[in-house]
Formats: C-alpha cells, sequence, structure tokens
C-alpha cells in the first residue's frame, strides 16, 4: 500500500474527509448523483451495446473494442441495485483508466465536471447499503446538490468485480 493510499485509510477510518482530490465528474444512477475522481476518466462514449460473455455476473454487460483495446462495460445500475434499468439517449459509458486496466462504466447521464473545496466534503454517514463503505470517498455538497463521491479505484479493483488485477496493492 502506498504512503498516500494508507493516509487516505487512516483518515477514512477516523472520520476525516480525504481532501486530496477535488475535481469530479457527476453522474446519475436513478435518482442519485455520483461523482467521481476526474483523473480516471479516459473518455465520456455513447452507449453501444456490448459483446456478451458467457457466464459473466449481470452487471458485466459485456465487452467492446475501443480502438484496438477490448473493454469490459459494467452496468452501475445493476451493480448497485437499482430498478427501472433503461438504456435511452442519455445513457453513456465513461471509460476509465483503473491501474493497466481500461474499463467501461454505463450510467444513466453525465451531469458536469465539479471541484469541491475542503469545507464542502463531508464523512460518509454509516450505512447500510450495495456500495461498501469503504468504497465511499465522502459526501460532496453544493447548493441544494449532494454527491456520493465513489473511491472508483477501490470499486473496480474490489474482489467481487474481479475486473482489475491486484496490481494496484
Amino acid at each position: 500500500m502506498s504512503q498516500n493510499q494508507s493516509s487516505l485509510a487512516q483518515s477514512q477510518a477516523s472520520g476525516v474527509v480525504p481532501t486530496h482530490i477535488r475535481e469530479f465528474l457527476a453522474f446519475k444512477l436513478g435518482r442519485e448523483e455520483y461523482g467521481i475522481d476526474i483523473l480516471r476518466v479516459q473518455e465520456i462514449r455513447s452507449y453501444e451495446e456490448p459483446t456478451r460473455m458467457a457466464n459473466a455476473p449481470s452487471y458485466i454487460k459485456g465487452v467492446v473494442n475501443l480502438r484496438g483495446v477490448i473493454v469490459p462495460i459494467i452496468d452501475m445500475r445493476i451493480k448497485f441495485n437499482l430498478e427501472d434499468v433503461k438504456y435511452d439517449g442519455f445513457t453513456v459509458v465513461i471509460v476509465l483508466n483503473i491501474g493497466n486496466q481500461v474499463i467501461g462504466m454505463v450510467v444513466d447521464g453525465v451531469s458536469d465536471v465539479i471541484t469541491l473545496a475542503p469545507e464542502q466534503l463531508r464523512p460518509v454517514p454509516e450505512l447500510n447499503s450495495a456500495i461498501a463503505g469503504d468504497h465511499l470517498l465522502a459526501i460532496g455538497s453544493l447548493e441544494d446538490r449532494m454527491l456520493i463521491l465513489l473511491d472508483i479505484e477501490k470499486l473496480m479493483s474490489s474482489a467481487d468485480m474481479g475486473l482489475v488485477a491486484q496490481t494496484l496493492q
């Protein structure tokens, strides 16, 4: 574990909100708005039906060929147990660079890039949700909006996702 990851884990354990990431890509899943580190985003693409993989979990929609790179496509709406998953003109794929892997993440739509000051970040309350607590960074608060800030690296490299090799550790 790097020194930066270690200090992040310590700050989360003590209830202090990590503040080293300041720019987030905001996106929608159902009625909720989430944010991920903008530096992990490679591009945003319109949704295209991926090639299905046999025996893959339901949230892994399949793979697409992105300029010669085979990219797994994860539907975060299915992963987070959202109801009413539909594919329309607003559905997009956020292409992420996690470790040495490129991963596509299907979401309901992308809002904007948001810069958050440390005073706009709140600790995540202990909840029983579809997202493990250590995959959440903080709650970002902006005027009338609240963003659930995800640690996209930890989420995509978690054992239950089975996507990113353990090279991040």
